[in-house]
């Protein structure tokens, strides 16, 4: 989060409604996208494993019964048994991008399939021309292939099946046709039974290889598979869409409560324009934390400055507010941004003290453990602030500006001299809708802030009544 502020995640926000093949570029390489892409290829490497041993299992059925001997189907069997565990072995070796062992086992499939297809059955008890293999079209079956690998393989990676299957099949059909063997008489029969009709005759001769419908074959499957690669292509940029978007969300969650996180999830305007609006500005301090971190040594105030931001960044989402950024040992939150509601006010208050309660029971916790106590301090206002982006063109910053945000500050300052942990303004009391008897509040009178004319009246939360919280 370093690297990007909160604008830029806004406005990438916007940017990730068009779609774009170039976002591939931005975001491989980020752990987040990383881990996404491998649980994708494992899902999807388990789904193309199961719709081929689902398709094998249909496959060894018909073989059985389209076969007249058991006998001669048992050579089809044992290899439906081979491509079931080469699919194993794709399962358990499967790599997002394309890998060395992956394109082996792939070619495997092909030249198997081509193997058992082209090649006369060993068990079969009549022979026949090696040209009579292409008459059972059983090519059919290299799409079942190239279907269950869009399941578990990018789009990429589907053009080596298409040009595996292109290749193999071409040379198999090239080296059937000079080393194959071949009947004559059987072609001379057929032309004796279908004298009167000699395209029949063409067509049904055994010992034709026919040659353009091969080529045919290839053309269609060719055309199929780009057609694959395409929808492969889009589904994969409507993947990295998704990712990029989870990884958004992710980081906007970080700024801003669940509730809010939806909220922008769901919009259409954009955030970073300049506005005006009632928010109610909160600021929280470790007091004395300078003088503290003098005896702690490093990782241990990191340590001590994680916990703290932890549990401040608790309460603030629970009571559905927004983090607007880390100040070293304090922050500033807001309420009513980017999105105002009716309890904007109240939601304030109410976090101001579950943050002083919840320190209460830390310090208890480190009381025990023979740790110093850590004293907090919150200072809360209600009014108008402007609300948009500031910075130059090199670098922008969605800030929250304006006297709300001085006011707020001062009070948080005020709670060193008055000996509490929590001011509020009375402006805060007012648009809360309850008065500040009504919530644990004491009036702590007329204040004369730093920087300012006229005097603040103010309420807060007592040593003692924080103590019982």
């Amino acid at each position: 989060m370093s690297e990007l502020t909160k604008v830029t995640l806004l406005q990438r926000w916007q940017q990730l409604r068009r779609p774009s093949f170039e976002r591939q570029e931005v975001i491989v390489g980020n752990a987040f996208v990383a881990e996404a892409l491998i649980a994708n290829k494992k899902e999807g490497l388990r789904l193309a494993v199961r719709a081929r041993w689902v398709a094998l299992a249909i496959s060894a059925f018909l073989i059985l019964m389209l076969n007249p001997s058991w006998y001669e189907a048992l050579y089809y069997e044992v290899g439906i048994l081979a491509f079931a565990l080469i699919g194993w072995a794709q399962l358990n070796s499967g790599t997002v991008g394309r890998s060395g062992r992956e394109m082996v086992l792939i070619f495997c499939d092909i030249a198997l399939l081509t193997i058992i297809f082209v090649l006369p059955n060993p068990l079969r008890e009549q022979p026949h021309p090696a040209a009579f293999q292409y008459h059972f079209v059983e090519f059919g079956y290299f799409y079942i292939f190239v279907a269950a690998g869009t399941l578990g393989y990018s789009w990429r990676t589907l053009s080596l099946f298409g040009f595996w299957t292109v290749v193999l099949w071409g040379l198999a059909l090239v080296l059937s046709m000079l080393f194959g063997g071949s009947n004559p008489e059987l072609t001379e029969r057929m032309n004796d039974v279908f004298v009167d009709y000699p395209l029949i005759a063409a067509v049904l001769n055994p010992n034709d290889f026919n040659v353009t419908r091969r080529i045919q074959e290839l053309v269609v499957f060719l055309i199929v598979v780009g057609i694959l690669m395409i929808n492969g292509r889009r589904n994969n940029e409507l993947f990295y869409r998704q990712v990029a978007i989870l990884q958004e969300r992710t980081n906007l969650a970080r700024h801003f409560s669940p509730t809010i996180v939806e909220q922008l999830a769901h919009q259409n305007e954009p955030l970073a324009e300049v506005r005006s609006q009632d928010v109610a500005i909160m600021f929280v301090d470790i007091v004395g934390f300078t003088k503290m971190a003098e005896n702690l040594d490093p990782k241990a105030m990191v340590a001590l400055l994680r916990d703290f931001h932890g549990r401040l960044e608790e309460e603030i989402f629970d009571h559905h507010g927004t983090l607007d950024k880390f100040l070293g040992d304090g922050l500033m939150a807001s309420f009513g941004n980017p999105t105002p509601s009716g309890r904007d006010a109240s939601n304030a208050i109410a976090c101001g003290k579950a943050i002083v309660s919840s320190f209460d029971s830390w310090n208890e916790e480190r009381t025990k453990d023979g740790l110093e106590n850590i004293l907090v301090s919150v200072g809360i206002h209600y009014g108008s602030a402007v609300l948009g982006d500031i910075g130059s063109e090199r670098r922008l910053e969605y800030a929250v500006l304006g006297d709300t945000v001085n006011v707020a500050s001062r009070l948080e300052a005020l709670t060193r001299t008055l000996g509490t942990h929590l001011i509020v303004s009375d402006a805060l009391v007012q648009a809360s809708g309850k008065t500040g008897a009504e919530q644990d509040l004491l009036q702590m009178g007329n204040q004369q802030l730093k920087g300012r004319g006229e005097p603040i009246e103010i309420w807060g939360l007592s040593l003692q009544t924080s103590n019982q919280a």
